[in-house]
Formats: C-alpha cells, sequence, structure tokens
C-alpha cells in the first residue's frame, strides 16, 4: 500500500478527523505530481496505479450537496480541450462518468488544486460508492491502470477557481450527458452509440447573425456546415474524435459520397486533423482553427484555404 492510501485508511478514510487533512494534502500532491509524469509515458500507471481523489461535500446554506475530484490532469482543460493528451482527457471523462453515476446531477464544474484538475457536480452522492463506479468507467482506456480513492472534503478546501467549461460542446458536457444517458464516457463505442440521443440533447441555439447548416443552398458548403456541427456538437475537439467514415452518417446515401469528399477537404485545409489509428482514420476539430470553425458553422463563410468539391 502506498503512503496516501496507507494513511488515508489510518486516519480513518471519509471519517478523517480535520487535523489529518494537512498530511493528507501533502500527500495527494506527491500522488497527483507522480500521476502527471505517469500520463506523459507510453503506459501509465503500470508500477503505482494513477490516482484520483474524490471527496463528497455536504449541503451548506444555499450550497447544495455534491462530489469534487481532483486528478493529474492540467486545469487548462477548462478552457482547451486540445490541451492534454488522449489518455489524460479519458481519464477525465472516466472520472466525469463515475460522479455522475453515482449521483451527481448538476452540471460540470472545472477548477484547479494547484496544477492538478479538480472536477465538480452537485448531487446527494457518495464518494465511495463514485470510486467504485470509477474503476468501471476507466477500465476500456488503453495502457492506463488508474484508481480513485475517497477522502474527507478538507482534502480539497483549497481547490479554487470552480466555473463551468467554456463552449456548449465541451467534452466535459458530452462526457456528463454520456454518462446521464447510461454510457461510459471514456469507452469509444459507448459515446459513438449515444452520439445522436446527445447531440439532440445538447443542440445549441441558433445565434443572432447565423444560419442553419441545413439549409444552405450549396450542397459541398451545406455537407461542411454539416460536418463540423456535428463534431464540434460532441465535442470532438481533441479529447474525442472520430472515424473518418461517420463523417457521413446522417446524409443520406445519395450525399455520403460527397460528404466524404468534403472531409478529405477539410482535412487538407486544416480544420480536421488526422489521429493514426491502427487500421482507421480518425479525425478531430483543430481548436487552433475554432475562430475558422464556427465562421463556416454559423454563416457559411469559407476559411482561406478550403477547396471544396464540385457537387
Amino acid at each position: 500500500m502506498d503512503d496516501l492510501a496507507a494513511a488515508l485508511q489510518d486516519a480513518g478514510g471519509m471519517s478523517a478527523p480535520r487535523e489529518r487533512a494537512a498530511q493528507l494534502r501533502l500527500l495527494l500532491a506527491g500522488a497527483l505530481r507522480s500521476g502527471a509524469s505517469e500520463l506523459q509515458l507510453a503506459r501509465s500507471g503500470y508500477g503505482l496505479p494513477v490516482t484520483v481523489v474524490i471527496t463528497a461535500l455536504p449541503a451548506v446554506d444555499d450550497a447544495p450537496a455534491g462530489l469534487r475530484a481532483v486528478l493529474p490532469v492540467a486545469p487548462q482543460l477548462r478552457a482547451d480541450p486540445d490541451a492534454i493528451s488522449e489518455r489524460a482527457w479519458l481519464l477525465a471523462a472516466a472520472t466525469v462518468g463515475a460522479l455522475v453515476e453515482t449521483g451527481a446531477t448538476g452540471p460540470v464544474q472545472a477548477g484547479r488544486l494547484g496544477d492538478a484538475l479538480v472536477l465538480a457536480l452537485a448531487g446527494d452522492s457518495d464518494a465511495e460508492l463514485a470510486a467504485l463506479a470509477f474503476e468501471d468507467h476507466a477500465e476500456p482506456i488503453d495502457r492506463l491502470r488508474a484508481r480513485a480513492l475517497a477522502a474527507p472534503a478538507a482534502v480539497l478546501d483549497d481547490a479554487t477557481d470552480l466555473r463551468p467549461p467554456i463552449g456548449a460542446g465541451h467534452p466535459l458536457l458530452v462526457a456528463a450527458e454520456v454518462a446521464r444517458q447510461g454510457g461510459r464516457p471514456a469507452d469509444p463505442e459507448s459515446v459513438h452509440a449515444l452520439e445522436d440521443t446527445v447531440l439532440q440533447l445538447l443542440e445549441v441555439s441558433v445565434q443572432p447573425g447565423a444560419s442553419r447548416p441545413h439549409d444552405d443552398p450549396d450542397p459541398a458548403r451545406r455537407a461542411a456546415r454539416r460536418i463540423l456541427q456535428r463534431l464540434a456538437g460532441m465535442g470532438k475537439w481533441g479529447g474525442y474524435h472520430t472515424e473518418f467514415a461517420h463523417l457521413a452518417r446522417g446524409f443520406a446515401p445519395s450525399d455520403r459520397a460527397l460528404a466524404a469528399a468534403v472531409g478529405e477537404a477539410l482535412l487538407a485545409a486544416g480544420l480536421l486533423l488526422e489521429k493514426p489509428s491502427v487500421g482507421q482514420r480518425h479525425v478531430f476539430l483543430d481548436p487552433r482553427r475554432a475562430g475558422d470553425i464556427h465562421a463556416l458553422t454559423d454563416r457559411g463563410e469559407l476559411p482561406r484555404g478550403l477547396v471544396l468539391p464540385d457537387p
């Protein structure tokens, strides 16, 4: 048993007195540093598992009860989904899944504890049950061994800057909705199976000055806007990605060849990036081109360098 787990057990676990919180925070900081280093390796957690710590907060005055979790992932994820590696993202997705599964029903908030990401959701939940649920949610993650420990709330007293993730299609919001629909947000197959449902639930109203992609009179531009809208709606900005063949999903059979050709054009223009995968092509939106992507999706403005095929 490692130092953090041993100290938690010795202190009484969730019932640990507040005077032990300083010691537990110190050991937690070491575990988070170790986990962050592990996530940079080709295989993570094969010596000591990467650690996530989950706490339960009671309702106080106007503040509802809820769960908080800290994990060795950059807190910049709240604003930039491309700020972390794919494995780090899947660890965050598994954590969200565990919190939601055990009754955290409120909106996702993200903050920080030093250089680590803190996730918080309101709801009458049990941290020990969430730690158990985490094992199931993290199981599909390739080349990662991770665990969750339940700890007293005082351990995360210093968490700060808890705010909603930026963007209606942020992957953290997608992960929470996948979990609410009974899926596992760290399992690509589960996410794909629930894609249509989640898109409907997270659908954002058309902004002033924007037009619906489906109403675009130009077939190729309409296809490009629909593809980008779907990817953005599912938070596929780097953490989540999709098979290239799935870009034509939702198109009529007669339009699928055009959708595939448009997908190639979006890749060539750099609006989509390709992730090598065994036997498959996987693509995702380039966060650095978010302005161009939104301009095309919302207003049909073609960015420089994008040459769409003839219908």
